[in-house]
């Protein structure tokens, strides 16, 4: 579990990219975001919409495409929707 517990959940990872400041921020390692990403059964990073830090310390795995008004990620810090057009 987590030393540093946030009361917003993280944006790590989007669109198969790490996001730097936030694992700095976070206290969280490259390779614990892959080690959730395989705890998912993900095998290809390219295809991971996100991984979040939630609050409790553990890791959200993001993989399915959705309209982003309508995204679980609506609220973690880092996440900004956008409309595609």
């Amino acid at each position: 579990m987590r030393m540093l517990v946030t009361g917003q959940p993280e944006l790590l990872l989007n669109n198969g990219r790490f996001i730097m400041p936030a694992l700095r921020r976070s206290r969280v390692t490259e390779n614990e975001v892959r080690a959730a990403a395989r705890a998912a059964g993900v095998a290809d990073m390219a295809t991971i919409d996100a991984i979040v830090l939630e609050t409790d310390g553990s890791f959200s795995v993001i993989q399915s495409k959705s309209k982003p008004e309508n995204s679980s990620l609506v609220g973690v810090k880092g996440f900004s929707p956008t409309k595609s057009g």
